[in-house]
């Protein structure tokens, strides 16, 4: 392992506590945040409203030393709104492209699903791509790219379901539960000390991690063993998916890769050079959750999605 190796790590490590200075607690969020940084992937975070979804990605990206922009979603936002648009200048009699805030490099989509299918589907050239296509003209977006949308349960008025190949595009879907007691009475003895949510400056928190740090931990990533076992163990997860009774829609290729690549960042974090079948099961629900479709009579008995995911990672075979 390299110093710049460790640099990196202790990089990475340090954007964990810059978002504890605002937030307290949602430490499996905050962990998926950084797993999501380091693999290059989009963050779906759902929860009620007030469970700091929002704050979790503003604190991150007062931690990065990166550009950040955000759109709020509401039902008349439009495509352009959030790709850009041609722009007639009548100075020069032409028509020339105005950047829309996707040209970031940290996209905060706040309550993305409560705009209609057609401009959540704005983002789907962009999450993938990392371009936009504008008067048959693609335009490639900024390096590093990532969007973290926040979105309330779907049973909530005034939302709209993501269409399911938006979904997919999402790396990781993070639940963002009420707080425990404990955390709670944190929050309030917080604010009882004058914290403001609305000034994180003043909350002490710095950026702490750029550009050439990802850039750095990425590669280090990138160089995290996998063992044919490992792979076949991915597999098989996946697998097990598509042959469940509780589902209609089981996991992709593109949902197993997913897994793959968010274990091993998950095995790089923790100090670790290759990956083990626990790297596997503590990413299995945020990277797979989303790629699945439960059966109605499944929805009709209680059933979710964890659940399910939960019981075929106990009956999958763990290699030796």
């Amino acid at each position: 392992m390299t110093a710049t190796t460790d640099s990196a790590r202790s990089s990475l490590e340090a954007i964990r506590t810059e978002i504890g200075k605002a937030v307290v607690g949602q430490d499996s969020a905050v962990t998926g945040l950084v797993v999501a940084l380091l693999c290059r992937g989009h963050v779906l975070l759902e929860g009620v409203p007030g469970v700091a979804k929002t704050l979790l990605v503003r604190a991150l990206a007062a931690s990065l030393d990166l550009d950040t922009k955000r759109v709020q979603f509401t039902p008349d936002l439009m495509p352009s709104d959030v790709t850009g648009s041609l722009v007639y200048d009548t100075r020069t009699a032409a028509f020339s492209f105005q950047n829309g805030p996707v040209f970031t490099n940290l996209l905060l989509a706040d309550e993305i699903n409560r705009t209609p299918p057609k401009t959540q589907s704005a983002l789907l050239e962009a999450m993938e791509e990392r371009q936009v296509t504008v008067d048959g003209t693609p335009r490639r977006l900024p390096d590093p790219f990532l969007v973290a949308a926040t979105m309330n349960p779907v049973e909530y008025e005034g939302t709209y379901p993501l269409p399911e190949a938006q979904l997919d595009r999402f790396l990781l879907k993070l639940n963002v539960p009420l707080p425990s007691r404990e955390d709670e009475i944190g929050v309030l003895t917080r604010h009882a000390a004058g914290f403001d949510p609305r000034d994180l400056q003043a909350a002490g928190i710095r950026p702490v991690a750029g550009a050439s740090q990802l850039e750095a931990a990425r590669d280090a990533v990138a160089a995290v063993a996998v063992s044919p076992e490992i792979a076949g163990y991915v597999v098989d997860i996946c697998r097990a998916t598509r042959e469940s009774p509780s589902l209609s829609l089981g996991v992709s290729p593109r949902g197993a890769t997913a897994l793959l690549a968010t274990a091993r960042a998950w095995a790089w974090l923790t100090g670790r050079d290759y990956v083990t079948p626990d790297d596997v099961k503590a990413l299995a629900l945020p990277t797979l959750r989303h790629r699945v479709r439960l059966r109605p009579e499944a929805e009709m008995e209680g059933v979710t999605a964890d659940a399910v995911l939960t019981a075929i990672l106990s009956h999958v075979p763990v290699p030796r």
